[in-house]
């Protein structure tokens, strides 16, 4: 089937998936904790069965059960050499069982290993293993792909690059799936997922799994908003409990499911099926339901509206909405400070001015590392993930390279900005695909290989050239920017009336506008007022954006003035907000005040080295905390008082704001590891005072039968950051090995992780086992499925929710008190 093929095939009707694979395998007598692969080969008749009734029930597309026939899923049984059997083999099977009646789908997933900076895979090593499977799914004859059950936003990407580069004309679906919050594990919310993975050339998205349809129908109507492609639904048949045999099951029957997936469908979904719990019972009542109803075919996303986006955050504008501001701060040209400081390998001014631009008022961040001494490329990619670990803006991507800004969109795991593509013919011929193939938008500069142009006509010709290039290759207009080509009014009187003029015949074309604002005072005293003023006549002509100093008063409080006046929808109560924050400029110190504040800008923040440690753990300043904690040293500060007034205090900060879902994983990572490289230099001088105790020991692991350990490895490294003694077994470990190391090592608690429905009972046994054996540890279990009412059930001694809430259980239950640690290991 090509991408083609399947548009059609999905305009036509209500498209149904098949059910649940796994729990439906098990009821028929595949044991827990065995390699599914291999077990289904080896009673491929069971399958068949199962796939044949959802056949008969209505499903349109079946899921191969290729689910873990990765190399790296396939490794945890010893079986990663035979990736090609095995893949083969199921595919054929899933054909056998469609008997050309549906549609077979090469089903892929997460590889179970975490992408750098949070685990050690690096990206180009997760997309060749997807590729290695992806081949081997075309060689097996799939009609499509379906990346599904993804957690990371990035790993999606990583699956969407691997099948564009193999497979190109390959229908791809992906599904995500998302917690309580409406955020994945790694903090993306649904249209945030929908908007990158639209643009980077997914055929079909939606959500899967961890939620009922009542729950899932936000998720799939905030998906369809911002979308133009069909939004798939396959929830679980609601949320699993344990029946009086201690068995896992779905209480939803299938009557009840098809009435609740009315909602869902009435969200915008389009492309529909089950997930866990779901039976082929499941599957006819849905197809009985909807197989007549008219599809919505593709997202609701508004015309016109455009979408930037990183990896937690998307930015949504149209050329009538107010003005934004890309923040041009993180760039050395001119910054003898920045650029000493990344000679040295030190992030530390381009954090700050990431999180300076955006609490002024920036809306994406311009990124550029151009400059002599250093590996562009390798500090791009630096660059761009330390400012996400601060800040959650978009990001414009500034490089005269196009080798640079290849390795950057590959990398990125939102909707990029590139600055910019301009008719020099080497940038015009690789950048325009490139843009496509990564799905961002791009600047578009009318300049050409003969320089700038002579005439507004000569503007207006290279804008159209560029415009028609980018449509050719699969873009639209709304991927474009345009920059007005802001020259200085010092050497070109008709600089600003230029500009303007190509401000307005944009906006007649439909085309979003952006200027380097401060080109047109380059020279002239007084400079700020030039700006702004400027800044409100190009506003008033069509202006969509400018490339900035949020740090300015004047300039900001101008633009926010005009949207205001122009009368923007929001732009009053933007207006208000921002000149309450204000300090009050007179238009005689207007200029000394931007002056000052830049100068303010490139010097080192005004703050104590105990301050400097709190907000490096606080801001998960992994490449400045090395040299912050020295510093707090040389300035006489104890170890100990470092330790516990600010390393402490400001993880807690973070867990808290972790609880509240103003910080994601990644941030959780990142300052968990930013106070763990702290305590390997305070540790020798805690150890040389003598005077703190040991800490007490944790057993932790992924029960026997589950291989899953995100959530565990997360846990157990909050809890070594927070001085616990932490033996961390591994996954799929047996319950006696776990009782025998946790009295081994006198450990005080023990900790256990499931993800899985059908894992989640061998919590139970190892609890059974650790009392008979006398064990008065106290056991603390969490994980994707367990809930306080399971832990409640099975007698564990408490439930986590994450990571942050795992410390403050296990210091509870051991009565250690706010401020109190060990001797902390660097483990």
């Amino acid at each position: 089937m090509t991408k083609q093929e399947f548009r059609d095939f999905v305009k036509e009707k209500m498209v149904f998936l098949d059910g649940a694979t796994g729990s439906n395998l098990i009821t028929r007598g595949m044991p827990a904790g065995v390699c599914p692969e291999k077990w289904i080969m080896e009673n491929e008749d069971v399958l068949i069965g199962l796939q044949k009734e959802y056949v008969e029930a209505g499903t349109d597309i079946l899921y191969a059960p290729t689910f873990t026939a990765n190399r790296c899923k396939l490794r945890e049984y010893g079986m990663e050499e035979q990736i090609r059997q095995v893949n083969h083999k199921l595919v054929a099977v899933s054909r056998k069982a469609a008997s050309g009646r549906a549609l077979v789908a090469g089903d892929l997933t997460m590889t179970g290993e975490q992408l750098a900076p949070i685990g050690s895979m690096e990206l180009e090593e997760l997309i060749a293993v997807y590729k290695e499977q992806i081949i081997l799914l075309e060689e097996a004859g799939v009609d499509l792909l379906v990346v599904e059950t993804m957690m990371s936003l990035q790993e999606s990407r990583a699956a969407l690059i691997a099948a564009k580069e193999t497979c190109p004309d390959l229908p791809v679906m992906v599904t995500m799936t998302f917690e309580g919050d409406g955020r994945s594990l790694y903090g993306t919310d649904a249209a945030t997922a929908a908007v990158v993975l639209e643009s980077l050339g997914a055929d079909a998205i939606g959500a899967n799994c961890s939620t009922g349809p009542g729950q899932m129908a936000r998720i799939i109507r905030s998906m369809a908003s911002v979308t133009r492609v069909p939004v798939i639904a396959k929830p679980n048949a609601g949320l699993p409990s344990l029946d009086a045999e201690g068995k896992t099951v779905y209480s939803m029957q299938a009557e009840e499911f098809a009435g609740e997936m009315r909602e869902v469908c009435e969200a915008g979904a389009s492309i529909i099926g089950g997930c866990c719990g779901t039976t082929p019972a499941h599957i006819a009542a849905l197809h009985k339901a909807f197989h007549a109803v008219k599809p919505a075919g593709t997202g609701r996303r508004p015309e016109g509206t455009r979408f930037l986006a990183s990896e937690r955050r998307t930015v949504a504008f149209g050329l009538k909405d107010p003005f934004l501001i890309i923040g041009e701060r993180i760039n050395p040209t001119g910054k003898k400070m920045l650029q000493a400081e990344l000679r040295e390998g030190s992030f530390e001014m381009v954090t700050r001015f990431a999180q300076e631009q955006e609490e002024g008022g920036a809306s994406i961040l311009d990124v550029n590392m151009g400059m002599s001494g250093i590996d562009e490329k390798e500090m791009m990619l630096k660059a761009m993930e330390e400012v996400a670990g601060v800040s959650q803006l978009p990001l414009s991507i500034d490089s005269s390279h196009i080798d640079v800004i290849e390795a950057a969109l590959r990398r990125y795991p939102g909707r990029a900005l590139i600055n910019s593509i301009s008719l020099e013919t080497e940038k015009f011929e690789k950048l325009i695909p490139m843009a496509k193939k990564y799905g961002a938008m791009f600047i578009l500069l009318p300049l050409s290989d003969a320089g700038l142009p002579e005439s507004l006509q000569e503007k207006k010709d290279i804008i159209g050239k560029i415009l028609e290039r980018a449509i050719d290759c699969g873009l639209t207009k709304e991927d474009i920017i345009v920059d007005g080509l802001v020259t200085t009014v010092g050497a070109n009187p008709n600089a600003a009336l230029e500009t303007l003029e190509t401000i307005r015949y944009c906006r007649e074309k439909q085309l979003a506008t952006v200027c380097g604002l401060s080109n047109i005072s380059f020279g002239l005293p007084q400079r700020a007022y030039v700006n702004s003023v400027f800044l409100t006549m190009a506003i008033q002509a069509g202006l969509t954006m400018a490339i900035a100093n949020p740090s300015s008063e004047l300039l900001v409080a101008s633009a926010f003035a005009s949207d205001m006046l122009l009368h923007k929808e929001g732009s009053d109560l933007r207006y208000i907000e921002y000149a309450a924050s204000c300090t009050g400029v007179s238009a005689q110190a207007a200029p000394a005040k931007a002056v000052s504040k830049e100068t303010k800008a490139a010097q080192p923040a005004e703050a104590s080295p105990s301050s400097d440690v709190y907000n490096a753990v606080l801001k998960g300043n992994r490449s400045g905390i090395g040299q912050i904690t020295r510093r707090a040293l040389d300035a006489g500060l104890p170890a100990k008082e470092l330790l516990d007034n600010c390393l402490i205090p400001a993880i807690n900060q973070v867990g808290e704001l972790f609880d509240k879902g103003k910080y994601f994983l990644p941030q959780l990572i990142s300052s968990a590891e930013a106070m763990k490289l702290s305590i390997g230099i305070l540790e020798p001088l805690l150890s040389a005072g003598g005077a703190r105790e040991q800490m007490p020991v944790v057993v932790i692991a992924t029960v026997e039968g589950d291989i899953h350990d995100i959530g565990k490895n997360l846990v157990a490294l909050m809890l070594k950051n927070y001085g616990f003694q932490v033996i961390d077994l591994g996954k799929d470990v047996p319950k006696e090995t776990i009782v025998r190391a946790a009295r081994e090592n006198h450990a005080s608690i023990i900790g256990l992780s499931a993800l899985m429905t059908t894992t989640m009972q061998e919590m139970r046994h190892v609890i059974e086992l650790a009392r008979a054996e006398g064990l008065d540890a106290k056991i603390i279990i969490g994980g994707a499925v367990i809930t306080q009412e399971y832990a409640d059930e099975i007698h564990a001694d408490g439930y986590a929710r994450d990571a942050a809430d795992a410390v403050r259980l296990a210091r509870r239950l051991l009565g250690i008190r706010e401020g109190m640690g060990g001797t902390y290991g660097n483990e």
